[in-house]
């Protein structure tokens, strides 16, 4: 039987010559490249949509607000949509090592080409560094998988905990840092400045590469010659299309930005859509793996409607920062970016205490199901943009209201990521089919792709009303109606996962168990004083007899723990990869499936928030 990580004489691999905090090397170059990329994506990103809507005049681009949060919306769409094709290189042609040193140079150049004050260059570069982070975010979290002796080494998941620690510090000092110099010296050299954080991050990773793993250089399934021709044929053809058709569009005086946010939108919410409808059509799925994807599909959508709301941190919630926030706390003085570094500061905070919180809960049997988790962060997501429908009416009529609104909205916003965030690999990994393991792992990603794109369309539709106070409030009752209509239907939605909740185990009675006297009458047995234990019987099974101390027998084959949704397993000491580890997921089991419990490819792609 294969062993876990938390198995009992588990012990390390020796380590070989020089470690780091007693993981292999390597794993410090992978920690600060993975610090430094960060620091450069958070840092631009902390001034991308304040430097869209600044005035000519201060040397923006002065967009409308709608306009710059939609280009806000699909660029953070295209990160994570590209990063699809980022591990698909990998794969088949490159290898993790240099596709990950390829993605740092694209990310580098994209972020020098912002520093230069032209309008061309400025999209040109947000397109190098989406297709860069693709390649990077893609393949760097499986490079430290390759570090270790395979997924029952003890030290991977912590080895996984420190390399997302470097997420978050650098998304946490990046605002602090590029934020400052942008807002207050240059918009310009702020851009330059995250460059630079990005060429400290690849050179770090040429240095330490000798320390990498050689599996990291592997190509697993390298591409046949005609095959590869085809490929390039094929992507040739469509990129010959669309030149045309914008060269066309540009030579007739009537490209807008639109133009480009409306088509990459609509493909962002077509995808997805594409994948699902071809999945639910394939015959070689049997009855109960189409019933688990129709299930499946209630937490896409769910996962969707969250990020719609959370990743307009950069954009509706920055604006505000930087127009209706006072920039003065208690007599200190601050840029509005800094306003980006609460939420990695709250999840490193948080997620230690989410940590223990679902341990506690779960050797108590009361860790809650995967559903309703991700009903909890649709409630807490709805309820953060209730609070900035308050927030925007204190600063009605000019007024600049106190930062604590801004910090109490991303405080519950980061409560909820905390409890959905971590589930959605783990319940991919649970109800995806056999045949499309992998690829399901990539779709869990582009509902942050269908979500962003959504908030774009909904941005562009309303104009001048983005950023309103009954903006904030319809998403924000939309998604605690998404939350509510999840909670109250979870039985459904866990039947359909292939766990139904069955029927309910008998009550256990107050007093201690009932008896019969030999009348016939039920007596009740005294009640045991407190602390007293309770006596060991003999493990007889059967329904109503005892197997173990404590514990009402059941017949064989029956589970009241996973019929009611929540298996009593004790849960991974390592959050999925989409969150900092510590907090891990509810273990609402499907039988006889095995879940994975660190996917390999795709941890890197959820990293695009701190932690993420």
């Amino acid at each position: 039987m294969a062993t876990t990580t938390l198995d009992a004489g588990a012990r390390p691999a020796p380590p070989r010559g020089k470690t780091f905090l007693g993981h292999p090397r390597g794993l410090a170059t992978l920690f600060m490249t993975e610090m430094w990329e960060r620091f450069s994506f958070y840092g631009m990103r902390a001034l991308l949509v304040l430097y869209m809507t600044a005035a000519t005049t201060e040397g923006g681009l002065g967009m409308k607000i709608a306009v710059a949060t939609a280009v806000y919306s699909v660029y953070n769409a295209m990160v994570y949509l590209l990063a699809l094709p980022g591990g698909w290189i990998a794969d088949r042609f490159l290898g993790a090592r240099k596709t990950v040193a390829l993605g740092g140079v694209i990310i580098m150049i994209g972020h020098f080409a912002l520093a230069v004050p032209a309008t061309a260059s400025f999209f040109a570069g947000l397109g190098f560094i989406a297709l860069g982070s693709g390649l990077l975010k893609a393949n760097i979290s499986t490079m430290v998988g390759h570090l270790y002796d395979g997924p029952n080494d003890p030290r991977r998941d912590g080895g996984f905990t420190i390399f997302y620690m470097g997420i978050n510090l650098g998304a946490f000092a990046a605002p602090l840092v590029i934020g400052t110099v942008g807002q207050s010296v240059d918009w310009h050299l702020g851009f330059a400045l995250a460059g630079v954080g990005m060429a400290l991050g690849l050179g770090q990773f040429l240095l330490g590469t000798r320390h990498l793993s050689a599996t990291s250089d592997v190509v697993s399934s390298p591409m046949p010659a005609a095959e590869k021709r085809a490929a390039f044929r094929k992507a040739g053809l469509w990129l010959a299309v669309a030149a045309v058709f914008y060269t066309v569009v540009v030579l007739s005086g009537r490209f807008t930005i639109d133009w480009a946010i409306w088509p990459l939108s609509i493909a962002g919410i077509a995808i997805p859509v594409f994948v699902f409808a071809r999945v639910k059509r394939d015959k070689d799925l049997d009855a109960a793996e189409q019933s688990r994807m129709s299930g499946y599909i209630w937490f896409f959508v769910a996962a969707a409607v969250f990020w719609m709301i959370y990743d307009q941190s950069g954009s509706t919630l920055s604006v505000f920062a930087d127009d209706s926030t006072a920039s003065t706390l208690f007599g200190f003085a601050f840029p509005s970016s800094w306003f980006q570094s609460l939420n990695p500061l709250y999840i490193m905070a948080l997620a230690p205490v989410f940590a223990w919180l679902w341990v506690a809960l779960s050797r108590r049997a009361k860790n809650p199901s995967t559903t309703m988790k991700f009903a909890f962060g649709l409630l807490m997501i709805g309820a953060s943009f209730l609070v900035m429908m308050l927030a925007m009416a204190a600063a009605s009529g000019g007024a600049k209201v106190t930062p604590l609104w801004l910090a109490m909205v991303y405080l519950v916003q980061t409560v909820g990521e905390l409890t959905l965030s971590p589930v959605g690999l783990s319940v991919t990994t649970k109800l995806a089919p056999a045949k499309y393991a992998s690829q399901m792992m990539g779709v869990w990603f582009l509902a942050v792709t269908a979500g962003d794109c959504v908030a774009a369309l909904v941005q562009l539709v309303l104009g001048d009303a983005t950023g309103s106070t009954w903006y904030f409030a319809v998403q924000g009752l939309a998604a605690i109606v998404a939350g509510l209509a999840l909670a109250m239907y979870r039985r459904k939605v866990v039947r359909r996962r292939g766990a139904g909740p069955g029927p309910r185990p008998p009550p256990r009675r107050r007093g201690g168990p009932a008896r019969r006297s030999r009348a016939g009458r039920r007596v009740r047995a005294p009640r045991r004083p407190a602390g007293a234990r309770v006596p060991a019987d003999p493990p007889t099974g059967g329904s109503g007899q005892r197997t173990a101390p404590g514990r009402l027998g059941t017949p064989p084959g029956h589970n009241p723990a996973e019929q009611r949704g929540r298996a009593r397993t004790a849960p991974s000491l390592f959050l999925c990869p989409a969150h900092f580890p510590g907090a891990c997921a509810s273990r609402e089991g499907v039988p006889g499936r095995q879940t994975s419990r660190t996917p390999a490819r795709h941890t890197a792609a959820v990293s695009g928030t701190p932690g993420r």
